[in-house]
């Protein structure tokens, strides 16, 4: 099949699964067009079935704010007609399930029809979706998609409590590739570079926006460090970053700590790691936790949004409230002390990371696109 992708380019889960997605999508033969404003960051052009077409901004003195989804919606008519797409899948309701209708009404004028899915990742929902001044453009593109798909059993309920929705919303959970994670595991081990054999190793990737909480980590590792020898690796860039390393330096805890900003090898890092902590206000999902699991590291993270369908508590990790922090650290050194619970807790992380294998979901999707294709005959 000939599918389009929109998603943003980014590091967030959203862009990493709509290109995981769309590379895995190519090595079985599909023709995959992306269509953003920037090259996704894990797009590996090592198949000749991916294509990337730039929506491009004119800058015009007129427009406070230029208007990105009339481009977007104008180089999708220009890519699904050039290229005779059949299906546009799109990641995240606001702009691009928006622009994405507007494109199919475009097309239709010219006698062309493409089927539109639209799958739900989180803050498009939860955050954006739900501002007053966008709801109503939101609900409007989720009924108005062919199909409508939810990372999370979580997110569907909060999707259909703040919407009238009249679509039927599938869930497809998020996924990763396991085999990424097995190869990483297999390599020759830097660990000895990051800490001492005796040290326990702790990680967190995020955006670093206030609702990953990241000084909760920095709150959580320094009641674990007082018990356990260990370091915190903290990957990711963003505006609280200065908050982290300013509370690390006023803990006194600045040389166990460190900073690696956004890496590209996420899969060998974790797999130094020995645990996640996550303690976000919210996540639709999960999908750092997921990649840690993978990567055989125990999870300690808030009960919120779909986490629970993730991290099962007593087995993979801990679940706590929100803010909890002197609970995560308990949950943490618990784990942490014990090197056979430890080990049975990343065995455990490991084997429930493979219920959200690629091999698993790549099919889901697959019928998803096959069904839209045979409804349009």
């Amino acid at each position: 099949m000939k599918i389009g992708i929109v998603c943003y380019p980014t590091f967030g889960g959203s862009g990493v699964v709509a290109t995981e997605l769309g590379m895995a999508l190519a090595d079985k033969g599909h023709e995959v067009h992306f269509i953003t404003y920037n090259q996704p960051v894990r797009l590996d052009f090592i198949s000749h079935n991916l294509h990337f077409h730039q929506v491009l901004i004119e800058e015009y003195p007129l427009f406070q704010y230029q208007p990105y989804e009339l481009a977007l919606s104008s180089k999708m008519v220009e890519v699904v007609e050039k290229h005779q797409l059949e299906v546009l899948h799109v990641h995240y309701a606001i702009p691009h399930a928006y622009a994405a209708y507007m494109a199919k009404q475009m097309l239709k004028e010219k006698g062309i029809y493409v089927k539109v899915v639209t799958t739900l990742h989180g803050t498009d929902i939860t955050l954006v979706g739900s501002h007053p001044t966008y709801k109503t453009a939101v609900e409007f593109s989720i009924n108005n998609s062919d199909v409508v798909t939810s990372v999370s059993n979580n997110l569907k309920e909060t999707t259909n409590k703040l919407f009238n929705i009249t679509k039927d919303i599938k869930v497809i959970y998020n996924f990763i590739d396991v085999e990424k994670y097995a190869s990483a595991e297999n390599e020759e081990c830097n660990r000895i570079a990051i800490a001492k054999p005796h040290e326990r190793i702790l990680t967190h990737i995020s955006n670093f926006r206030p609702v990953k909480r990241v000084e909760d980590v920095i709150k959580i590792f320094n009641e674990v460090r007082k018990e356990i020898p260990s370091k915190l690796l903290l990957i990711g860039e963003g505006p609280d970053r200065i908050k982290a390393e300013n509370l690390t330096n006023k803990l006194n805890i600045s040389e166990d700590v460190i900073f690696l900003g956004n890496s590209s090898e996420v899969a060998k890092i974790l797999c130094y790691s020995d645990m996640f902590i996550l303690p976000s206000q919210t996540e639709s999902f999960g999908l750092a936790a997921l990649e840690a699991m993978a990567a055989k590291n125990a999870v300690i993270s808030t009960n919120t949004g779909g986490l629970p369908e993730v991290n099962i508590h007593g087995v993979t990790g801990y679940l706590s409230n929100l803010g909890d922090v002197k609970d995560m650290a308990k949950n943490a050194i618990s784990i942490l002390k014990d090197d056979v619970v430890l080990e049975q807790f990343k065995e455990n992380a490991k084997e429930q990371a493979k219920r959200f294998s690629l091999e698993n979901i790549l099919p889901v999707y697959e019928d998803i696109y096959k069904s839209c294709y045979k409804s349009k005959l």
